[in-house]
């Protein structure tokens, strides 16, 4: 077993025996893979923060290749105006897509499989609206086809072997992820690795057992290009859905990299909490996906 797999072992040995897993430098000093990079900016407006977000990233070229199919996977599941903070704001997507298209990408495809009613969704969230505005026919915003779930063997699964997945989410060239970060009843947070349950077919509720690991699984088949966390109004109780707007705080705040697991840890500190009380991070930094140690991401902060 090599020094980083060693590490990974230990780490979800200690969670899964309910013991606090120890932050320690002892990640940077035993892992083999390169420290990731994550940029994380503040300030409005959000259009701004987002392409300096990325900026730090080398832009979005470093990401979106000349005529790539794009997929930008926002959350839409909810029937919430955007200062809710239910849904991924409109202008974090709209910057996404006009970005996309600056750099390449011959279409960009926008959807979710919404736990509201699917139309309210669209236009309440602010979303529909916001690329209707941008008149870009490359740019279109669809609504889930079921006929596309196409069933996937997950091989490295431990509690999910196979699932239905959203075919347009795994044949894009290039596949943003884009949670808004928020509060969860059930896995405590949904960031990242939460967001993928908006292109799985099938019977959702049921995966709620173990749900940590199962997202884990799902993230060894579908592994985003880039997760742009929308920390912009971040839902800090009664989420997934929200509804009051004494819950949400303003943080004006987007993080972006290339590392999912990276991504929801760094997110999870701005809720005063630890990447390792969140069980899809500890799992998925268990299977190699990612890492979890904030201490060891090559972190560059901005504002605008």
């Amino acid at each position: 077993m090599d020094r980083r797999r060693f590490l990974q072992k230990a780490v979800a040995l200690t969670a899964g025996a309910g013991m606090p897993v120890p932050l320690v430098n002892i990640t940077k000093a035993l892992a083999a893979a390169p420290a990731p990079e994550v940029s994380m900016v503040t300030g409005v407006p959000y259009e701004a923060a987002v392409r300096r977000a990325l900026s730090m990233l080398g832009g979005m070229g470093a990401f979106v290749g000349e005529g790539s199919r794009v997929v930008i996977k926002p959350n839409i599941g909810w029937d919430r105006s955007p200062e809710l903070g239910a849904n991924t704001h409109p202008l974090v997507v709209r910057a996404l897509a006009e970005m996309a298209l600056e750099a390449g990408a011959a279409e960009v495809k926008v959807f979710d499989r919404t736990c509201n009613e699917r139309r309210r969704c669209y236009v309440n969230s602010g979303i529909q609206s916001a690329l209707e505005e941008m008149d870009e026919g490359r740019v279109r915003l669809e609504h889930i086809d079921d006929r596309k779930f196409v069933e996937v063997d997950i091989k490295r699964g431990k509690s999910l072997k196979r699932w239905q997945i959203y075919k347009d989410a795994l044949d894009a060239d290039c596949y943003i992820n884009v949670p808004v970060a928020k509060n969860h009843g059930l896995s405590r947070l949904t960031l990242g690795l939460k967001n993928s349950m908006g292109v799985i077919g099938g019977n959702r509720g049921s995966l709620h057992f173990d749900i940590g690991q199962k997202l884990a699984d799902l993230a060894t088949v579908l592994q985003p290009t880039l997760t742009v966390v929308d920390a912009t109004r971040m839902l800090l109780a009664n989420g997934p859905q929200g509804g009051r707007l004494s819950d949400v705080k303003v943080a004006d705040t987007i993080i972006a990299t290339r590392d999912p697991v990276a991504a929801d840890a760094l997110a999870t500190t701005l809720f005063g909490l630890r990447p390792e009380d969140i069980g899809s991070t500890v799992a998925a930094f268990s299977m190699g996906l990612g890492e979890m140690n904030v201490d060891a991401m090559r972190i560059k902060k901005g504002r605008v």
